[in-house]
């Protein structure tokens, strides 16, 4: 609840501190822990002067401190953003100033204003987050994980109770869900934990603990100047804050997922392991995913007393995230897809389209050959390789540590899709032996079309991972033959209707004939 009323300040900021003076031009946004006012090119952010379960801006020396302490932690992702912190002070005559001589009363944190139609959540609504934004996000998180110091002051899991404690303590304040339920809810997290508590120490040990972002999600996250930038971090706690990268991660993979992006999560997810090692971390996530639905859950319960009309849209919000929360914690077992068929016949595309729904959420790690390679030889997805680098020699080495990799996920629980052209007997067979070899299941996939249409889409590539021209795709046909044992879609159709195909094989719903593709004829 606030500790006071803001209403002076506000009205003063909306009048004083823009340029024009024209407090009818100035935009408010209220959030439960802030007020936002905007006007032009600028932004005036306020600690609200609430005191909550896990926060306390009760004091206008606490909401300085916070600011002051906001722009510090902000400027590692968004320098361009944050500008500088400024006081609101009384003055002898009863006036308030900005920066004055007179006594503390308020604190704001000037930002430069942004577009808000490229904020990432009023994107996600619109239908316009594309992988290639998606994949340069990932980019970014990764690269300022990697920049942030190892923090080993505490352990891993003692990170993630200090969350639990949090939770408990806010879903006991409220009467949005059942007691029973709650209790329960608590009870599935504990004991998650009790199962996870040697990972997450071993994680905290290895120096996977940092001061991270800490309310990574889409609303935190815009396009600036052509680029995803973050911004808004979490600045009041420092322990709620320092935790494992993998729970920063989490908290945007979950809001994907919760708003039925579940391609983009798991587009971000590879994107970001193919640049920072965090396989071991894997059996984490979907807890990790679970926990962060519960931290919004109890954040919109406690809204719903002060929501007036709003309360019934808040009460539902909190109930989604509840449940959200609870069905990531159901077990998933892990599972091996391989997706093969000559360059051109759509594997990547497919692989996207399947693996959100093998294993875990937020779905498989995508292994895919021509990513691989690039990695081996030290350059980026999309930098082209001469011919040398696809000697047969090389290739087995592709093909090996495809494998290698694949059997070293499996067994932590997680699903793997492997991409690549498997025209060769041998590599398939290595594959399929990984998941039986481990009891997993496993499937292959075998995409096919005409020739000509292989190399219809070959040559209009741009920017693409495969270094396959239409000479190669020649070569390929010339000397390939669909694998019997393998499940086979034709790929002739527009992508889309072939990936809607290989979700019904993996799914276990392909029985019936599928308009434009081709059914499985293993029995041909």
């Amino acid at each position: 609840m606030p500790a006071h009323s803001q209403d002076e300040t506000i009205a003063f900021l909306r009048s004083a501190a823009f340029d024009d003076g024209d407090a009818s031009a100035v935009k408010t946004i209220v959030t439960h822990i802030s007020t936002v006012l905007l006007a032009g090119e600028r932004a005036i952010k306020l600690k609200r002067p609430v005191h909550l379960p896990y926060v306390d801006f009760s004091t206008p020396e606490r909401r300085l401190a916070t600011c002051e302490r906001e722009l510090v932690l902000n400027r590692r992702t968004a320098p361009k953003l944050y500008r500088a912190v400024r006081r609101v002070t009384r003055e002898p005559d009863g006036s308030l100033a900005i920066d004055g001589e007179g006594q503390l009363v308020d604190a704001f944190v000037e930002m430069r204003r942004f577009d808000e139609d490229c904020l990432l959540d009023r994107m996600a609504m619109e239908g316009t987050l594309t992988a290639p934004l998606m994949a340069r996000l990932a980019h970014r998180i990764a690269a300022f994980h990697a920049g942030i110091a190892p923090d080993r002051s505490v352990s891993g899991s003692a990170a993630v109770a200090l969350v639990l404690d949090i939770n408990e303590r806010a879903l006991a304040t409220t009467d949005v869900f059942p007691e029973a339920a709650v209790a329960d809810f608590n009870r599935q997290f504990r004991d998650s934990l009790a199962r996870l508590r040697s990972l997450f120490d071993a994680r905290g040990a290895a120096g996977k603990i940092r001061r991270c972002h800490g309310d990574l999600h889409l609303r935190n996250i815009c396009v600036f100047e052509g680029e995803p930038t973050l911004f808004d971090c979490l600045e009041f706690d420092e322990a709620m804050a320092t935790t494992d990268i993998l729970y920063d991660l989490a908290f945007l993979l979950m809001d994907l997922w919760h708003r039925g992006l579940e391609e983009h999560a798991n587009l971000v997810l590879n994107r970001y392991l193919d640049e920072s090692d965090e396989t071991d971390g894997l059996p984490l996530l979907a807890y990790l995913m679970a926990l962060r639905a519960a931290v919004r859950a109890h954040v919109t319960a406690t809204r719903v007393a002060d929501a007036g009309p709003d309360a019934p849209t808040l009460r539902a919000e909190a109930h989604d995230y509840f449940d959200l929360a609870l069905d990531l914690l159901r077990p998933c077992a892990g599972r091996l897809v391989a997706v093969g068929g000559l360059s051109g016949s759509g594997k990547s595309t497919v692989a996207a389209a399947i693996a959100p729904r093998i294993g875990p959420p937020p779905g498989a790690r995508i292994l895919a050959s021509d990513r691989i390679r690039k990695y081996l030889f030290g350059v980026a997805a999309e930098t082209p390789l001469p011919a040398e680098c696809y000697r047969p020699q090389v290739s087995e080495t592709v093909y090996a540590r495809l494998a290698e990799q694949a059997g070293a996920i499996l067994p932590l629980g997680h699903g793997v899709v492997a991409d690549a052209v498997f025209d060769r007997p041998p590599d398939r067979e290595r594959i399929a032996g990984i998941g039986e070899g481990g009891s997993v299941p496993f499937l292959g996939l075998w995409l096919e079309a005409r020739p000509e249409r292989l190399v219809e889409r070959v040559a209009a590539r741009r920017g693409d991972p495969s270094d396959a021209t239409p000479e190669v795709v020649r070569a390929q046909v010339s000397r390939s033959h669909a694998p019997a044992d393998w499940t086979r879609l034709s790929s002739e159709a527009e992508m889309g209707a072939v990936a809607e195909a290989a979700r019904r094989v993996v799914e276990g719903a392909s029985d019936g004939p599928i308009p434009g593709v081709a059914r499985d004829r293993r029995d041909d």
